[in-house]
Protein backbone atom coordinates (compact mmCIF):
# COMPACT_ATOMS: atom_id res chain seq x y z
CA UNK A 1 0.00 0.00 0.00
CA UNK A 2 1.26 3.45 -0.92
CA UNK A 3 1.96 6.02 1.77
CA UNK A 4 -0.06 8.99 0.59
CA UNK A 5 -1.92 11.94 1.99
CA UNK A 6 -4.32 14.44 0.46
CA UNK A 7 -3.20 18.07 0.67
CA UNK A 8 -5.44 21.11 0.32
CA UNK A 9 -4.51 24.77 0.33
CA UNK A 10 -6.54 27.88 -0.37
CA UNK A 11 -5.38 31.46 -0.76
CA UNK A 12 -6.09 34.63 -2.72
CA UNK A 13 -3.81 36.66 -4.95
CA UNK A 14 -4.70 39.79 -6.95
CA UNK A 15 -8.41 39.23 -6.36
CA UNK A 16 -8.33 35.64 -7.58
CA UNK A 17 -9.07 32.71 -5.23
CA UNK A 18 -7.00 29.55 -5.48
CA UNK A 19 -7.96 26.13 -4.13
CA UNK A 20 -5.37 23.45 -4.79
CA UNK A 21 -5.92 19.77 -4.07
CA UNK A 22 -3.29 17.05 -4.47
CA UNK A 23 -2.58 13.54 -3.33
CA UNK A 24 1.05 13.43 -2.27
CA UNK A 25 3.13 10.27 -2.42
CA UNK A 26 5.13 10.67 0.79
CA UNK A 27 7.78 8.10 -0.11
CA UNK A 28 8.42 9.96 -3.35
CA UNK A 29 8.70 13.20 -1.37
CA UNK A 30 11.29 11.61 0.91
CA UNK A 31 13.29 10.34 -2.07
CA UNK A 32 13.54 13.94 -3.20
CA UNK A 33 14.76 14.87 0.31
CA UNK A 34 11.84 17.17 0.79
CA UNK A 35 10.68 18.58 4.08
CA UNK A 36 7.35 19.83 5.31
CA UNK A 37 8.26 23.35 4.13
CA UNK A 38 8.76 22.05 0.60
CA UNK A 39 5.22 20.67 0.45
CA UNK A 40 4.22 24.13 -0.77
CA UNK A 41 6.81 23.71 -3.52
CA UNK A 42 5.44 20.28 -4.47
CA UNK A 43 1.89 21.64 -4.67
CA UNK A 44 3.01 24.65 -6.71
CA UNK A 45 4.88 22.53 -9.24
CA UNK A 46 1.98 20.11 -9.60
CA UNK A 47 -0.41 22.98 -10.26
CA UNK A 48 1.85 24.91 -12.63
CA UNK A 49 2.71 27.77 -10.28
CA UNK A 50 6.11 29.35 -10.87
CA UNK A 51 8.13 28.93 -7.66
CA UNK A 52 9.90 32.26 -8.33
CA UNK A 53 6.67 34.26 -8.48
CA UNK A 54 4.79 36.52 -6.09
CA UNK A 55 1.90 34.07 -6.39
CA UNK A 56 4.11 31.38 -4.87
CA UNK A 57 5.24 33.71 -2.08
CA UNK A 58 1.60 34.34 -1.14
CA UNK A 59 0.91 30.61 -1.34
CA UNK A 60 3.76 29.86 1.08
CA UNK A 61 2.05 31.92 3.79
CA UNK A 62 -1.12 29.80 3.63
CA UNK A 63 -1.44 26.64 5.70
CA UNK A 64 -1.75 23.29 4.01
CA UNK A 65 -4.48 21.06 5.38
CA UNK A 66 -4.08 17.31 5.20
CA UNK A 67 -6.60 14.47 5.13
CA UNK A 68 -7.17 10.91 3.94
CA UNK A 69 -3.83 9.39 4.97
CA UNK A 70 -3.05 6.01 3.44
CA UNK A 71 -0.54 3.43 4.59
CA UNK A 72 1.87 4.47 7.35
CA UNK A 73 0.87 8.12 6.89
CA UNK A 74 -2.19 7.52 9.07
CA UNK A 75 0.01 7.37 12.17
CA UNK A 76 1.26 10.94 11.63
CA UNK A 77 -1.92 12.91 10.96
CA UNK A 78 -3.65 14.65 13.85
CA UNK A 79 -6.37 17.31 13.49
CA UNK A 80 -5.44 18.10 9.89
CA UNK A 81 -1.76 18.57 10.72
CA UNK A 82 0.77 16.11 9.35
CA UNK A 83 4.02 15.47 11.25
CA UNK A 84 6.29 15.14 8.22
CA UNK A 85 9.48 15.25 10.31
CA UNK A 86 8.38 12.29 12.46
CA UNK A 87 7.27 10.40 9.34
CA UNK A 88 10.66 11.05 7.70
CA UNK A 89 12.55 9.98 10.84
CA UNK A 90 10.57 6.74 11.09
CA UNK A 91 11.25 5.97 7.44
CA UNK A 92 14.96 6.60 7.92
CA UNK A 93 14.96 4.24 10.89
CA UNK A 94 13.10 1.57 8.89
CA UNK A 95 15.59 1.90 6.03
CA UNK A 96 18.49 1.46 8.46
CA UNK A 97 17.15 -1.65 10.12
CA UNK A 98 18.04 -4.11 7.34
CA UNK A 99 21.78 -3.30 7.36
CA UNK A 100 21.82 -3.07 11.16
CA UNK A 101 20.07 -6.45 11.35
CA UNK A 102 22.78 -7.91 9.12
CA UNK A 103 25.48 -6.53 11.42
CA UNK A 104 23.74 -7.91 14.51
CA UNK A 105 23.44 -11.34 12.89
CA UNK A 106 27.02 -11.43 11.64
CA UNK A 107 28.69 -10.05 14.79
CA UNK A 108 26.42 -11.32 17.55
CA UNK A 109 24.22 -14.06 16.09
CA UNK A 110 21.07 -11.97 16.72
CA UNK A 111 18.59 -12.74 13.97
CA UNK A 112 15.76 -10.44 15.13
CA UNK A 113 16.52 -6.97 16.45
CA UNK A 114 12.87 -6.52 17.43
CA UNK A 115 13.45 -9.11 20.16
CA UNK A 116 16.52 -7.19 21.34
CA UNK A 117 15.26 -3.58 21.70
CA UNK A 118 18.29 -2.39 23.66
CA UNK A 119 20.69 -3.70 21.02
CA UNK A 120 18.54 -2.17 18.28
CA UNK A 121 18.59 1.20 20.06
CA UNK A 122 22.37 0.96 20.61
CA UNK A 123 23.03 0.25 16.94
CA UNK A 124 20.78 3.13 15.84
CA UNK A 125 22.52 5.49 18.27
CA UNK A 126 25.95 4.36 17.07
CA UNK A 127 24.90 4.97 13.47
CA UNK A 128 23.59 8.46 14.26
CA UNK A 129 26.72 9.28 16.26
CA UNK A 130 28.83 8.27 13.26
CA UNK A 131 26.71 10.49 11.02
CA UNK A 132 27.05 13.44 13.35
CA UNK A 133 30.81 13.04 13.61
CA UNK A 134 31.28 12.70 9.86
CA UNK A 135 29.23 15.85 9.21
CA UNK A 136 31.38 17.82 11.69
CA UNK A 137 34.55 16.85 9.83
CA UNK A 138 33.36 18.49 6.59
Amino acid sequence: MANTIDAYIEFSFKGEDYELHSTLDLDQQLERHMSLESMHHALAVEHGIDTYSYLFEVMQVADIHYSNPQGCAADYLCDGEFDFEAYAEENLTDALLAPLQAIALREMGVDNLEQQPQLKQALLRAYRLGLAQSSHKR
